[in-house]
């Protein structure tokens, strides 16, 4: 049986995972749950994952896990034919690794940073500090991808999924300039090309809407 993914598809982290079962060509029964209407925080959700995030996997002998990015390291070594988005190679997989952990510790905190005040807390504005922190990992981003074509190297990894997840949504509200970014912006028309791309597409062009009518400047 297919394990179950509860996710919300404009959850970056919920997409960078069905991104990867696509890329495996692993089935997912798929469970959205509604952060807006706080389903995350139901008894029957809390039990199983009290941090009441997405997204979550439950395998059919019942082991569940969380994040995004274990799931998707996980997802590759269990069921993946070969290791090529997560490499055994130990430095190909460490540049990896350290691009996931940019991703979380980077990019989706300071992502969170700008969108959690505007869609639970009333904010209408994005505050000068958190726009530059996000052009500033724009910046790292720009320096990783130097001189090659995806973010851990020359190869296609789940790093790729979960950056492109939340930078292809953040750049809705705080845009790219392809001038100055010339190597994200290229990335992006890259990873948008994968045919695994149509996993993430639904909650990537539904991100925005999230932020109508609470936004001044949209």
């Amino acid at each position: 049986m297919a394990p179950t993914l509860y996710m919300f598809h404009e959850s970056p982290p919920s997409r960078a995972v069905m991104m990867t079962a696509k890329a495996i060509g692993l089935s997912l029964k798929l469970k959205e749950i509604s952060y807006l209407d706080q389903d995350n925080l139901k008894p029957e959700f809390l039990k199983l994952n009290p941090q009441h995030t997405v997204p979550i996997l439950v395998e059919d002998s019942g082991f569940t896990l969380w994040d995004s990015h274990a799931i998707m390291t996980y997802l590759v070594s269990k069921y993946a034919s070969n290791d090529s988005l997560y490499p055994k190679d130990l430095q190909k997989r460490a540049v990896v690794d350290q691009r996931l952990h940019f991703e979380s510790g980077v990019v989706f905190s300071r992502l969170l940073r700008i969108t959690r005040p505007i869609l639970f807390h009333g904010r209408s504005t994005i505050n000068e500090e958190d726009r530059n922190n996000m052009l500033e990992a724009y910046s790292f981003l720009e320096s990783f991808l130097q001189g090659t074509k995806w973010a851990a190297g020359d190869f296609v990894s789940v790093a790729d999924y979960s950056l492109v997840a939340s930078v292809g949504s953040i750049a809705a509200l705080v845009p790219i300039d392809g001038k100055k970014y010339p190597n994200v912006a290229a990335w992006l028309k890259r990873v948008e090309g994968l045919p695994e791309f149509e996993a993430n597409r639904k909650g990537h062009d539904a991100f925005p809407g999230l932020f109508k009518g609470k936004l001044k400047a949209m």
